[in-house]
């Protein structure tokens, strides 16, 4: 008889931690995003690099200013993915605290609560840093002459 009682608990624990894993997939899938967008942020840092300017022109006025901004979102986008991350393994934790408190009858609800609570906010602050971000280069992208953020 305790190893059914034993079973059902366990069973509703599993129900219990779906929703975290789903959490957890959501937050791989903005890492991608963010991966991606640093892999880019990255790519076009490095081609401007390799361009050989005179130092004092106009152009390399110009890449230097780009080159600053670029910087600017890579370390935009690596405190997203920091915080992001920190999400994840936040949400990985109260779903082995949860396992652990059903297994050994611990009462850690508290504990669980405020894990759970310190991943959202982890990933609040991340998807927070990730909208600078996309606003930073929204700023800087022109289509022509014209810049995407102009009201005009």
């Amino acid at each position: 008889m305790e190893s059914l009682f034993q079973a059902a608990d366990i069973s509703n624990v599993i129900e219990l931690s779906v929703a975290p894993v789903f959490l957890l997939a959501s937050i791989s899938g903005a890492l991608n995003v963010l991966s991606l967008r640093l892999g880019r942020v990255i790519d076009r840092g490095r081609r401007l690099n390799d361009m050989d300017l005179q130092e004092g022109s106009e152009q390399y006025a110009d890449i230097d200013s780009e080159q600053k901004l670029l910087a600017r979102r890579a370390r935009h986008i690596h405190r997203a993915i920091f915080l992001c991350t920190m999400s994840a393994l936040f949400v990985c934790l109260v779903i082995v605290i949860l396992f652990l408190d059903t297994l050994f009858t611990l009462a850690l609800e508290t504990m669980i609560a405020v894990l759970f609570m310190i991943a959202l906010l982890c990933l609040i602050s991340g998807l927070l840093i990730f909208l600078k971000e996309i606003e930073l280069s929204a700023r800087a992208f022109r289509f022509g002459r014209y810049n995407m953020m102009d009201k005009k």
